[in-house]
């Protein structure tokens, strides 16, 4: 089977097509034909070694897809099954084993590509506003890099939670796909000389002087201390991934001067470590596809251009969900 190798750390010209042996599924996996592979920041964590991975290594942790083989002691799934998952390593390929406790059930009517769009970027939506900060009626967030991949997903949850939701994005085009995701200001923070500076002033201005009750910041570095800045007294800043570059460690002391504020760094596995947690957040989420929740698809590539896929994303050239497609 064809897969991609990041052969060792770097940029994305290590993003390798290497031919594999195609290895039966162990006991508790399903072997699945991949439909598609989402491509995500922390799979250019690993290929650029930020996060420690063994070399070269099969890159991707999410996808959807048919299973074709049950390992020893599966008696959840059948073959032909549908499922989609967020964490098998190994998933940029054309077959993936799924170790089941990770494999979720697509219901009928929801198409692979969907369901390979959702998993780690809306259960990442899900559990940021209904379990980390969870929005009630009337709350305000500041949703950084609103057209993306879990922005608007995100920006929709929050929405039918009813909150209101500010978001910060790059373009012209970014800021009409993040209002029709239900976004009621946008900033394009492209315009701003000092994002630090102006864009707490910004959101105060819009906020009649009070600050957002939560911010939901992905960026890391680049937006922090603005982030920060944007937050009413007793607010919460909602770290959760680090696209510009990680945060470097900061003097709790601000929290206090800046009114006892909250920071948070939560990660995806400890919001699914329970598999009736996982199938909860699935099942809500592809409930709320059924009612009419948007997952946007902004580009799919081949599989062998995973490479082009992994520069485009880190070069901000995209919108929405990125998938890779064998």
């Amino acid at each position: 089977m064809r897969a991609i190798h990041a052969t060792e750390a770097g940029g994305p010209e290590v993003l390798t097509v290497v031919d594999l042996p195609d290895t039966p599924p162990g006991p508790g996996e399903v072997r699945v034909e991949v439909a598609a592979a989402g491509v995500n920041f922390i799979d250019t964590y690993r290929r650029g070694g930020v996060y420690p991975m063994e070399f070269p290594h099969v890159v991707g942790s999410e996808g959807a897809g048919t299973v074709v083989e049950l390992g020893d002691g599966v008696t959840e799934f059948s073959v032909g099954d549908h499922v989609a998952w967020a964490a098998a390593p190994g998933s940029y390929a054309e077959r993936v084993n799924v170790p089941v406790q990770e494999a979720i059930p697509v219901p009928a009517g929801i198409d692979l590509h969907t369901a390979a769009a959702l998993p780690l970027q809306g259960m990442t939506a899900h559990y940021l506003s209904a379990s980390t900060f969870p929005v009630s009626p009337g709350d305000v967030a500041l949703v950084h890099a609103g057209a993306g991949g879990v922005g608007l997903l995100l920006t929709q949850l929050v929405v039918r939670r009813g909150g209101r939701v500010i978001s910060t994005v790059s373009t012209e085009e970014k800021e009409l796909l993040s209002r029709e995701a239900g976004a009621e200001q946008v900033v394009r923070y492209t315009e701003l000389d000092d994002l630090t500076g102006e864009l707490p002033q910004i959101v105060r201005e819009l906020t009649d002087g009070r600050g957002v009750d939560v911010v939901y910041d992905g960026v890391g570095r680049a937006t922090f201390d603005a982030s920060l800045g944007s937050l009413r007294p007793r607010g919460m800043l909602v770290l959760f991934g680090g696209s510009s570059g990680q945060v470097p460690p900061f003097d709790l002391q601000r929290l206090n001067g800046a009114g006892s504020l909250f920071v948070t760094r939560p990660t995806l596995a400890h919001y699914t470590a329970d598999r009736a947690e996982l199938l909860w957040r699935a099942a809500d989420l592809f409930h709320a596809v059924a009612d009419g929740l948007d997952v946007r698809i902004g580009q799919e590539f081949p599989l062998a251009e995973a490479a082009a896929a992994h520069t485009a994303l880190e070069g901000r050239q995209t919108t929405g969900k990125v998938l890779l497609v064998p």
